[in-house]
């Protein structure tokens, strides 16, 4: 069907008005004509009784909606990724917003864009926000860039209830006898014994019924009030959503109260935890329940699993994190509709947008352009194994953003660090150094055809790149197997400045496709560890050590060999070694530790030192950021 037969008005494109040079980013979102949230919704055929407006520009919108749309077919699946980026990035979330904007305000294509909600993190850190750049944003960025909706918010209080909880837990049980534990969990009221609803799950599980409650024996008793967890194998931590070094390892437990009862344990940032990884990948109300449910969170003295549901706090949670399930429609410069939910990072999670929010779009859309975190050896590969396996969906085409400055690097060109300037290397014309850097390009290029679906490489052009580079650039790509090579200016000029790319992709989307993965689930989790290092980051092999072997066993005695990886590496390599550019080859994967997200579900390997939480630099971004006290403007943010 016509996707624009869903629409309840026509869509109104919005030209903003150019300026040479491009001003900074915050100008351009603050001088941008914007439409009312509730007209982007009609346009793109979101009924008044699906949206849920938080204040003008942005709304929340109901996953009911799948319902309606079940029969309508769905739209092109295009995902956007890049090769290894330099420090600063290579304007990846930039060219999925002038892409969508290219092919639906200049093509006509009924398109929507769905991308991560940015950390706070980072936005006051290093990298600044993730709204786009230049003439290809999502607005307002401010909003965007901020609070939003407050799914952050949720995930962080969520996460950091369960870590209180289970601490509290513990506490409790090592202060308290069987029969006081008892007590309290299970009161009289009214003469009738009190039954949490949180417990049910505990009762059922150890097949204790209502009525055995008066007369259970010692050692049912004690299974029943007690976690028995052992401290050593505590998975979860808690979290904040600020780049904040000093919180990595602490002990808690100081309070007089708790003398005697002190561990030590740190802090993640929010977007790091499994809740936002649920939050990411489940696929309704339902399946949220029974994710935040299944979360391992220890292992007991005996060896067994605990989780949140054991912990009595799976309902709680949920009820956290039910209005965050749903997408916020946002949309860009250019009025293209724009679902942004869900943050996980892609080098210690998966490092992509929401299911639910890619599956109402597609059924909204000719065309879905979403964005997978980093180059495509973690968050495409994380995309294709983790993500299109619980969604069932599979892409048409990907997008593989290239820059020069960043295949320059990788030929060897000086260090690219934020907040300095750039070397004359990177700003003048040098075709050996950039034909040195290419093996990254063509290794990322192998790494999608691989899967089986045709790429589209993007030439995210630089006011200081030559002609000469980017056909040497375009030359290098068809011969390695892309399906096409394109100059993108969407930075300068918005989606005018991609409407090649976009009739690239259309054309890409048509092709004969294969989509598969490279590994089965039913393989030992070993094996689908080395077969990602090898076929994904070209490793000879992998190095696991002693602690990481005894985690990969436990978990597959426990049952959770069938799930896929997700491995926690650096991004600023193929390899482990941040220092390693280009194609290195030689190298082997070192595997230190191996975690488990079982209610996201995922084993997660940590390929050498990898952070959880990030710290900030001696110049944070922040120091840039300031309101206008007279109009509440927010300015300084990038």
């Amino acid at each position: 069907m016509d996707k624009w037969e869903l629409s309840l008005r026509p869509f109104r494109p919005l030209r903003p008005e150019r300026r040479e040079p491009v001003p900074p980013d915050y100008e351009i979102a603050q001088e941008a004509e914007l439409k009312p949230i509730t007209e982007v919704a009609e346009e793109a055929g979101i009924r008044p009784e699906e949206l849920e407006p938080y204040g003008t520009y942005k709304a929340k919108v109901k996953l009911d909606i799948l319902k309606r749309l079940e029969a309508v077919p769905n739209g092109k699946y295009v995902i956007v990724t890049a090769i290894t980026p330099t420090p600063l990035g290579e304007g990846k979330t930039t060219t999925t917003i002038g892409l969508a904007q290219a092919l639906g305000a200049h093509l006509g294509k009924k398109t929507f864009a769905c991308i991560r909600q940015p950390s706070m993190g980072p936005t006051f850190g290093i990298k600044g926000g993730a709204a786009g750049g230049g003439y290809s944003q999502v607005v307002p960025m401010e909003d965007f860039n901020l609070h939003l909706t407050g799914d952050i918010h949720a995930v962080s209080i969520s996460a950091n209830l369960l870590a209180a909880a289970l601490d509290t837990r513990m506490f409790h049980e090592w202060r308290q006898s069987d029969e006081a534990l008892f007590r309290r969990l299970f009161p009289i009221k009214n003469g009738k014994r009190q039954i949490p609803r949180g417990y049910r799950y505990r009762m059922e599980k150890l097949g204790i019924k209502p009525e055995d409650l008066e007369n259970l024996p010692p050692d049912k008793l004690r299974k029943l009030v007690r976690l028995d967890v052992d401290p050593d194998t505590i998975t979860i931590r808690r979290v904040v959503d600020v780049n904040d070094r000093m919180l990595r390892e602490i002990e808690i437990g100081l309070g007089p109260d708790e003398k005697g009862f002190t561990r030590r344990t740190g802090f993640d940032i929010s977007v790091a935890s499994e809740i936002m990884a649920i939050l990411a990948l489940t696929t309704s109300l339902k399946d949220l329940r029974e994710r935040l449910g299944r979360m391992v969170i220890a292992l007991s003295k005996d060896g067994e699993p605990i989780t949140a549901e054991d912990l009595g706090i799976a309902g709680a949670l949920t009820a956290l994190m039910k209005d965050a399930i749903k997408p916020n429609l946002m949309q860009t410069l250019e009025g293209t509709p724009v679902f942004v939910h869900a943050g996980p990072f892609a080098n210690i999670a998966h490092g992509n947008s929401s299911i639910v929010a890619d599956l109402i779009a597609l059924k909204l859309a000719d065309f879905v352009v979403t964005e997978a975190g980093f180059g495509a050896d973690i968050g495409f590969e994380k995309f294709v194994h983790i993500k299109c396996r619980y969604s069932g969906l599979k892409p048409d085409a990907a997008v593989l953003v290239v820059t020069v400055r960043a295949l320059k690097m990788h030929g060897g060109g000086p260090k690219v660090s934020p907040g300095k300037p750039l070397d004359p290397a990177y700003t003048q014309e040098n075709l050996e150094l950039l034909r040195a850097g290419l093996p990254n390009m063509i290794h990322h290029i192998n790494i999608v055809r691989k899967v089986g679906i045709p790429v589209v490489v993007a030439i995210n052009a630089f006011p200081t790149d030559t002609p000469a580079e980017h056909e040497l650039i375009r030359q290098a790509a068809l011969e390695a197997g892309a399906f096409d090579a394109v100059v993108a200016r969407h930075w300068a000029l918005g989606g005018e400045g991609a409407v090649d790319l976009a009739k690239a992709v259309i054309q890409a989307t048509e092709q004969p496709n294969d989509f598969h993965f490279l590994y089965d689930l039913d393989m030992p989790l070993k094996e689908k560890i080395e077969i990602v290092a090898r076929e994904v980051y070209g490793a000879d092999g992998v190095d696991f050590e002693p602690l990481a072997e005894e985690k990969l066993a436990e978990y597959e005695r426990l049952g959770y060999g069938n799930l896929p990886i997700c491995v926690a590496k650096t991004h600023l390599s193929l390899s482990h070694d941040p220092n390693l550019k280009g194609a290195p080859k030689g190298f082997r994967i070192p595997i230190r530790d191996v975690r488990l997200s079982a209610g996201a579900g995922f084993v997660y390997p940590l390929a050498g030192p990898i952070r959880t939480m990030p710290g900030l630099p001696t110049r944070p971004a922040y120091m840039d950021v300031e309101v206008d006290v007279e109009t509440g403007r927010v300015i300084g943010l990038f």
